[in-house]
């Protein structure tokens, strides 16, 4: 669509009805497609023509959202995942195989942690996890000659570490490989990591672009400046031959531009069916048209929230990036002057019996496995979504046993603050 400004793709990229058609995306609630001919389908299968055969693999409703997603990001392909953690795996298995190697930020999500780790490792593929705070020397030195890719969040979850991106994707290319940042946190709304020089682009669409808790899904997006050709004998998968789709060089037919989402599609949905449902994909839809509107306001409570638990006794430490004095502030300011996200998180002096209670005694804040939300809601990623992480691993991501995130909603701040301090009063440190 034209350059309009980010607010108003929001509302409006990805799909243009024409005259007569529906105005809102239409729910295409079929598995299947039908063709007049088998040429035409045959067409299809050799990568030859655009258009649908099969929801396994691509559906129009999850195109016209996927294009919106890769608008707001600024990037040139995008494609729907059944979650945030299929989209992450995806992204890197599409240039990764058996015996090649990671180099990943080692603050991050639980769960992206332990497939990097534990699940990728068993496939053949290799990894080196790196602080977020490292040097230039020390990121060096965490490649081999096997490295294929590079894998950090913009702002880490839960540990709110925030990502140098334009240091990491500077790295990267010097090795000749794609810097990939997950970006769920501070949505595209407040940062994009593309224009400091990340190469592909992942989102659990699960948290803030959907918003209200309705949908699992994620999201890949592809910048289309990486140059893959240039780099051939490291991606032999984007830039020989792939004869289970009659030999397509799929860096040569679908260029820069096209080639990764085009074989991540093509291949890996075919081969592993990790889709968005089309029912997801309208939904997701529903909540990225509200996406700049809602954004400001999670910033806000989440400044709010993180100045009052800075104030408070029972409260070891307070991490907010866009909390002056926060260690990352200064690079919260240079990648997201915007602010960040609404997710808070602190340390109960105490240690998990306190974070535990403390947390039962939250009325308006809801104990949940969930992040990014409408609706204010917190946990002990200790005990829950960081739990099988070891002691060690725990304090290398920057999570301490006691360590809550909170993840502010769009309630007034003034019942938050409120909720927050007569459960801190329950506890005694």
């Amino acid at each position: 669509m034209p350059d309009y400004k980010l607010d108003t793709k929001c509302v409006q990229a990805g799909y243009t009805p024409a005259n007569g058609e529906p105005r809102q995306i239409p729910i295409v609630q079929s598995t299947t497609f039908k063709y007049d001919t088998s040429e035409e389908m045959g067409k299809l299968f050799d990568l030859e023509a655009s258009g649908y055969f099969y929801t396994r693999l691509q559906n129009p409703t999850n195109d016209y959202v996927a294009a919106k997603i890769a608008a707001l990001e600024g990037g040139t392909a995008a494609m729907l995942t059944s979650s945030g953690q299929a989209a992450n795996f995806f992204a890197l298995f599409n240039i990764c195989q058996c015996g090649d190697h990671i180099v990943a930020s080692s603050s991050i999500y639980g769960g992206t942690f332990n497939l990097i780790a534990v699940t990728m490792v068993k496939m053949g593929i290799s990894a080196t996890f790196i602080p977020p705070d490292c040097t230039e020397e020390e990121l060096n030195a965490a490649f081999q000659e096997n490295t294929k890719a590079v894998f950090g969040e913009t702002i880490a979850n839960p540990a709110l570490t925030v990502l140098d991106i334009e240091l990491f994707a500077k790295v990267a290319h010097a090795h000749g490989v794609p810097l990939i940042v997950d970006n769920t946190f501070p949505t595209p709304v407040n940062c994009r990591p593309i224009e400091w020089g990340a190469d592909i682009v992942t989102h659990s669409t699960t948290k803030y672009l959907d918003g209200h808790g309705a949908c699992v899904g994620g999201a890949i997006v592809d910048s289309g400046r990486f140059d893959w050709m240039a780099h051939k004998d490291k991606y032999p998968g984007l830039c020989t031959p792939d004869e289970s789709y009659h030999g397509i060089t799929y860096a040569e037919k679908f260029g820069k531009e096209g080639a990764f989402i085009t074989k991540c599609t093509a291949q890996l949905m075919r081969d592993f069916g990790s889709i968005q449902s089309p029912q997801h994909a309208f939904i997701l839809n529903l909540g990225l048209e509200s996406l700049h509107v809602r954004m400001p306001k999670h910033v806000a409570n989440g400044l709010a929230v993180a100045k009052f638990l800075t104030e408070r006794p029972e409260v070891d430490s307070v991490s907010y990036p866009g909390l002056p004095g926060d260690r990352y502030y200064a690079r919260a300011q240079k990648y997201m002057p915007n602010g960040g996200c609404g997710v808070v998180s602190f340390v109960i002096k105490g240690g998990r019996a306190n974070a535990e209670k403390f947390m039962n005694h939250l009325k308006l804040a809801a104990v949940e496995t969930h992040v990014a939300d409408a609706r204010t809601c917190c946990l002990n990623p200790a005990t829950s979504t960081h739990r099988q992480m070891t002691e060690e691993q725990l304090e290398a991501a920057g999570i301490p046993a006691g360590l809550v995130r909170m993840s502010c909603g769009l309630e007034d701040a003034d019942d938050l603050i409120a909720d927050l301090k007569q459960a801190l009063e329950q506890i005694s440190c």
